[in-house]
């Protein structure tokens, strides 16, 4: 029996939703998934000052923020099954309380054990949150599917730009129990947002209950024993890696050439506008490209980028090269998360989004350890090269990608 079912999992076609599994909230669950993502950007930064504050050393705050992506690393595949088992209703409320439990805590106990807790509560709860919401975008016709993760990745944009603001601001002028507390209005706005979704996520529970959750649980391995859905997280990662290395690399390369921290700040703020603005017309760009041929395109931008960016000192070009570098790599998730909705068995969904978060959990805890170890042996620069080097090889790897099922307009 076990023998059959593992030959079904790996020939069984990938999903393709109907009219009926299609779920009407997208545009609110994007807002409340930005609320959310306020919170964990925000909160980051709010942990690892206020631990300063308090007289904790490097290493100790180091361990803080590590928290926030080593156990949703561990426990987001399990988080993935379980959404796939219950549906996704309970979930998606669960992590949005643990995020504003996470954010109130600090707020009411200013001591290192509740900033410990409180990046275990806004990591899970966000890790939580997100995997269960990727799965409800996930189940939609092709089109609509890739509108609907258009929609949550300039959500997230504007997110992971406001929330380090946002703390930044309440801390300089109020103070970092204050910061907690007006942190902590996101996920509770977003709360009451989800209890005005509660009958469409109870509609889209039931609606694949019976096929979907009566299976029996699998090994997350034989997923990977899927050459389209390995090929996706593979090319996940790795421009994952390429975003996670310009936000680690180039403050130490800004540092190196005599930068000052506002002009590293405005280098990464180029960035961070060019992936909002490439976002916006996403919607547009899809209805005529393919997404292996955005996925590709960006590969190709972005290991050029790399390749070019340490021969240059000049403030105006870096500008303009990370400015690059973000309509490269913010073109990219719709697309793969789409990818992976596309080419992953029925029923596994969730466990699918679970095991990419884990692939990236894993790269943004790796990557800044070995670059900053082998930073102090070969130089800045190399790491850039490097880097370049390993999105070449991811590129030639995936030369024949699987193809799209869904057809750009003509």
């Amino acid at each position: 029996m076990i023998a059959v079912n593992a030959v079904s999992a790996a020939s069984t076609p990938p999903s393709t939703p109907s009219s009926a599994t299609e779920f009407t909230g997208a545009g609110l669950l994007c807002v409340v998934a930005m609320l959310n993502h306020v919170a964990l950007t925000g909160g980051r930064i709010t942990v690892s000052l206020t631990a300063l504050q308090l007289g904790l050393s490097t290493f100790v705050v180091g361990g803080l923020v590590a928290v926030f992506a080593v156990i949703p690393m561990l426990m987001s595949v399990r988080a993935g099954q379980w959404i796939d088992r219950v549906g996704v209703r309970r979930p998606v409320t669960l992590g949005n309380g643990l995020v504003a439990a996470g954010t109130l805590l600090p707020f009411a106990f200013h001591t290192q054990w509740a900033l410990l807790v409180s990046a275990c509560c806004i990591g899970v709860g966000f890790m939580l949150h997100q995997v269960a919401t990727q799965d409800v975008l996930g189940h939609a016709e092709p089109q609509r599917r890739l509108r609907n993760f258009s929609w949550l990745s300039l959500a997230m944009a504007g997110s992971g730009f406001s929330g380090p603001l946002l703390a930044g601001l309440a801390i300089d002028h109020l103070g970092s129990r204050v910061a907690f507390g007006i942190l902590a209005l996101g996920p509770l706005i977003a709360l009451a947002g989800l209890r005005r979704l509660q009958p469409a996520l109870r509609a889209m529970d039931h609606s694949l209950e019976p096929a979907a959750r009566a299976v029996q649980r699998r090994p997350v391995m034989e997923l990977l024993k899927l050459p389209p859905l390995r090929r996706i997280l593979m090319v996940n990662t790795i421009l994952s890696g390429a975003w996670d290395t310009h936000l680690f690399v180039v403050p130490l390369f800004g540092v190196a050439i005599g930068l000052s921290a506002t002009t590293i700040g405005s280098i990464l703020a180029a960035f961070a506008l060019g992936t909002f603005l490439i976002r916006l017309t996403l919607p547009f760009i899809q209805t005529r490209v393919r997404s292996w041929t955005l996925v590709r395109t960006a590969m190709a931008v972005t290991v050029v980028d790399f390749m070019v960016y340490p021969l240059f000192a000049d403030v105006a070009v870096l500008v303009g090269l990370s400015f690059v570098l973000g309509l490269a790599l913010g073109c990219c998730q719709p697309s793969i998360l789409s990818l992976l909705h596309q080419h992953t068995p029925p029923g596994r969904a969730a466990e699918a989004v679970g095991l990419r978060m884990a692939f990236i959990n894993a790269s943004q805890v790796s990557l800044p350890l070995t670059f900053g170890a082998l930073g102090a042996v070969i130089g800045i620069a190399p790491l850039f090269w490097a880097y370049a080097l390993a999105l070449s090889a991811g590129g030639w790897a995936n030369r024949h990608p699987p193809q799209d099922a869904e057809t750009p307009a003509p």
